[in-house]
């Protein structure tokens, strides 16, 4: 919902820091591969009570997640890059809420519908982005990308939203993954609607 928005302001500092990244050496996978490791870092750092280093770990993660595409899109953009991407964002958005299940048992039940959630709206946006693809359909409104990316309501902006307020908030975990579940589902049945009016005709 708020990433198309986000995306004039971040993208000039970003593409910068990509542009002398890539100068000194840096490649768009291995900083995607330091993100991943930083990712699960902070599920394991929730999972052990440090909640603010997980919180300093989340913020780093999604640095690095806007850096490694600058640098793809100075230097060149490639479908592994594309793919590696996508992958490292789930598993860190799969490791925040586990991380959260193992630090209380109270957290459990709310982890386990959070990541249900984002197992489907992750499978509408992959499966958005063949068909769009399949038919040549392009979008530039989060930036340039490897893939179709479909504007949803919950998008990154808002899942990292979420994940800072159960840091800063980590006794009411259970109300916000509940609300974030909602909006996801919410997500699910936007994005669907909008595959069958995209879709329903023939190309």
């Amino acid at each position: 919902m708020f990433d198309a928005r986000l995306r004039p302001l971040i993208d000039p500092p970003l593409n910068r820091l990509g542009k002398l990244l890539a100068g000194m050496g840096l490649s768009a996978n291995g900083v995607t591969f330091a993100g991943l490791g930083v990712g699960i870092g902070a599920g394991w750092a929730l999972a052990s009570g440090h909640v603010s280093l997980g919180l300093a770990l989340i913020l780093a993660n999604r640095l690095l997640d806007g850096v490694d595409g600058a640098i793809a899109r100075a230097t060149q953009l490639t479908d592994w890059g594309g793919y590696f991407d996508i992958v490292a964002d789930f598993a860190f958005y799969v490791a925040v809420p586990v991380g959260f299940a193992l630090l209380s048992p109270g957290n459990l039940l709310p982890a386990v519908v959070l990541i249900a959630s984002f197992t489907l709206t992750g499978t509408s946006f992959l499966a958005f982005a063949t068909i769009a693809a399949k038919r040549g359909l392009e979008t530039t409104a989060h930036g340039r990308k490897s893939f179709f990316y479909n504007t949803g309501l919950a998008e990154g902006s808002e899942t990292i939203i979420a994940f800072i307020a159960m840091c800063l908030l980590p006794a009411h975990f259970p109300q916000i993954a509940y609300t974030y579940t909602a909006l996801c589902v919410a997500t699910v049945v936007q994005r669907t609607l909008v595959a069958r009016a995209t879709f329903a005709q023939a190309p």
